[in-house]
């Protein structure tokens, strides 16, 4: 088992619209491509606000096949088209982290 951290940059001024998006369109997606959401989040830096949220996989390569699928799939295409046409950018930077659990972490079972 790992987890992946994702981190995208959003902002102010479209950040509801990111939201809906995300809650409506993009978790049900990643939902039928085999994502599994554990939590979301969202954060303010000093330099920008974040939305963050993180993954747990089996593995790595089931992790691979499911982001291509998803980024591959028509329907996300088409939203995220409509979407950037009404509210311009939505997302800035994006940083995503695989987290392997060292061997005294407390989320390994047993």
């Amino acid at each position: 088992m790992i987890n992946e951290l994702r981190i995208y940059e959003i902002f102010d001024n479209n950040s509801a619209a990111f939201h809906a998006r995300f809650r409506d369109h993009a978790a049900r997606l990643m939902r039928e491509h085999g994502f599994k959401i554990l939590a979301m989040w969202e954060a303010r830096t000093d330099k920008r606000l974040e939305f963050v949220y993180l993954l747990a996989w089996p593995d790595e390569a089931t992790r691979d096949a499911a982001w291509d699928k998803f980024m591959a799939n028509e329907e996300w295409a088409a939203i995220k088209r409509e979407t950037a046409a009404e509210h311009g950018s939505m997302v800035g930077g994006i940083e995503g982290r695989i987290l392997r659990p060292v061997d005294y972490s407390a989320a390994l079972p047993g």
